[in-house]
C-alpha cells in the first residue's frame, strides 16, 4: 500500500485472538463482566476518598491517583480488545490508534510513579512518624502527586511526539491494541532515535520508580526490626505488603511480555494475552488490595453499607 492510498484511507487494520467462533461469546461475557468490576470497584474506591473525612490524609491523596489511572488504562484497552473479537476487519483511526497507544503508556509509567510516591508516603510515617506531618504537608502531597503525573505525562509526550516528522507506508499491527513499538513498525523511516528515546524512557521511570520503592521498603524493613511492640510491626509491614504485592505482580508480567517479543518461538496469541494482562493487573487488584486490604478504607466503606442498609 502506498502513502498516498494511506492517505485516502486512514486506518489500521489490528489482528484479533485465535479464538474458535464458538468461544467468543462467552469470552465476551466473561470481558465485559470484568469490565463492568474494575470500573465498579475503582469508582467505589473513589467515592470513599472524596466523601468520607477521615480518609482526607495525605497517602489517600497520593492513592486517588491509582484508580483514576486505572479507569484510563482500562478503558483505553479492554472495549477496543472486545470489540475486535467479533469485527469481520478489526479496524481503528491512525489519530483514535495514536490515541490509544498514548493513553496506554501513560497508564503504564503512572502506576510505576504513583506506587513511588505511595512508597515515600510510608517511608516518612514508619520511620519519622514524629515528623510526618511537617514533612508531609498538603502543599507537600501536591508537589508530589503533580510531579508524578507531570513527568509521566512529558516522557510519553517526548515519545509520541517523534513520530509526527516520520512517513507511513503499513496499515496493519500485529497486536490487539495500539501501542509505540507497534506503531514504529508502520513507519518506514528511520526509527533508530525513536527506539532510543523509548529504550531511555523506560529506563528512566524504572530506575526513578524502583529505586524509591526499593530505598523506602529497606528502610521500612529496618525500623521495623527495631520495633518492639509486635502489633505496630505488624501494622506498619501490613501497610507496605499490598503496594509490594501489586508493583511485584506488575513487574512481573511486564518483564515477561519485553522478552516474549525478542523470541520467535514464542506464541503470537501468548504474546498478546500477556500484553492485555498487563492492563487488568492493576485496575483488577488494586481496588481489592486496598479496599479490602487497608482497615481504615475497609472500616470506612463497611460503616458506609451499614448506613445505607440499615437507615
Amino acid at each position: 500500500m502506498t502513502n498516498a492510498s494511506l492517505a485516502l484511507n486512514p486506518y489500521i487494520t489490528l489482528t484479533t485472538f485465535a479464538i474458535p467462533r464458538g468461544a467468543k461469546y462467552p469470552i465476551l461475557f466473561l470481558g465485559l463482566l470484568l469490565y463492568l468490576f474494575c470500573i465498579l470497584c475503582n469508582a467505589t474506591l473513589l467515592t470513599v476518598i472524596v466523601l468520607h473525612r477521615n480518609l482526607h490524609k495525605p497517602v489517600y491523596f497520593i492513592l486517588f491517583s491509582l484508580p483514576l489511572n486505572d479507569l484510563m488504562g482500562i478503558t483505553a484497552m479492554l472495549p477496543k480488545v472486545l470489540s475486535g473479537l467479533f469485527a469481520e476487519e478489526n479496524r481503528i483511526s491512525y489519530p483514535l490508534c495514536v490515541l490509544q497507544a498514548f493513553a496506554l503508556h501513560l497508564y503504564g509509567g503512572g502506576i510505576l510513579f504513583i506506587l513511588a510516591a505511595m512508597s515515600f508516603d510510608r517511608y516518612v510515617a514508619i520511620c519519622m512518624p514524629l515528623r510526618y506531618g511537617l514533612i508531609m504537608t498538603p502543599k507537600t502531597v501536591v508537589c508530589v502527586v503533580a510531579l508524578a503525573w507531570s513527568l509521566d505525562f512529558a516522557l510519553v509526550a517526548l515519545l509520541f511526539s517523534l513520530q509526527t516528522g516520520l512517513p507511513r507506508c503499513r496499515s496493519v499491527i500485529a497486536n490487539v491494541f495500539c501501542d509505540n513499538p507497534s506503531l514504529l513498525k508502520l513507519m518506514c523511516g528511520d526509527t533508530s532515535v525513536n527506539n532510543a528515546v523509548g529504550l531511555f524512557n523506560t529506563a528512566v521511570v524504572q530506575a526513578s520508580s524502583v529505586s524509591v520503592q526499593v530505598f523506602s521498603y529497606v528502610k521500612i524493613l529496618i525500623t521495623c526490626l527495631g520495633m518492639r511492640r509486635t502489633d505496630a510491626k505488624r501494622k506498619a509491614v501490613n501497610t507496605c505488603v499490598a503496594q509490594l504485592l501489586i508493583l511485584i505482580i506488575f513487574e512481573i508480567v511486564g518483564t515477561f511480555t519485553i522478552l516474549s517479543h525478542r523470541f520467535q518461538n514464542v506464541s503470537g496469541d501468548l504474546q498478546k494475552v500477556m500484553g492485555v494482562l498487563i492492563f487488568l493487573i492493576s485496575p483488577l487488584l488494586n481496588p481489592l488490595v486496598y479496599g479490602l486490604y487497608t482497615s481504615e478504607i475497609r472500616n470506612t466503606l463497611l460503616r458506609a453499607l451499614k448506613h445505607r442498609i440499615f437507615v
